[in-house]
């Protein structure tokens, strides 16, 4: 196996494809995230990879269902809460592209 390959997760050329181009793109939504909707927040708005991971991608919470609706039920005594609720909030209110 050539050095170049021994970081992809397989031999297969058509899986390493579809992995690189699935972490390019979690690349790309993690620095439109922090550009859009957290420019302003202490700590994240040049945060790295880890740190955002770290902080608001391993989120302590629940995605519930209930009336047509979905609330996400966030622990209140999670450090990152209200860094994530601007962070959704900004997103949510982004206006739909047509």
């Amino acid at each position: 196996m050539s050095p170049c390959r021994t970081n992809l997760p397989s031999a297969s050329w058509e899986v390493n494809r579809g992995w690189m181009l699935a972490a390019n793109l979690a690349s790309d939504l993690d620095v439109w995230a922090r550009l859009l909707a957290l420019h302003d927040v202490e700590g994240l708005a040049d945060a790295e990879p880890k740190t955002m991971r770290f902080r608001l991608y391993h989120l302590p919470a629940r995605l519930a269902d209930h009336a047509r609706r979905r609330w996400l039920r966030i622990d209140a005594t999670w450090p990152w809460a209200e860094a994530f609720t601007t962070c959704w909030q900004r997103l949510t209110a982004l206006p739909a592209v047509t």
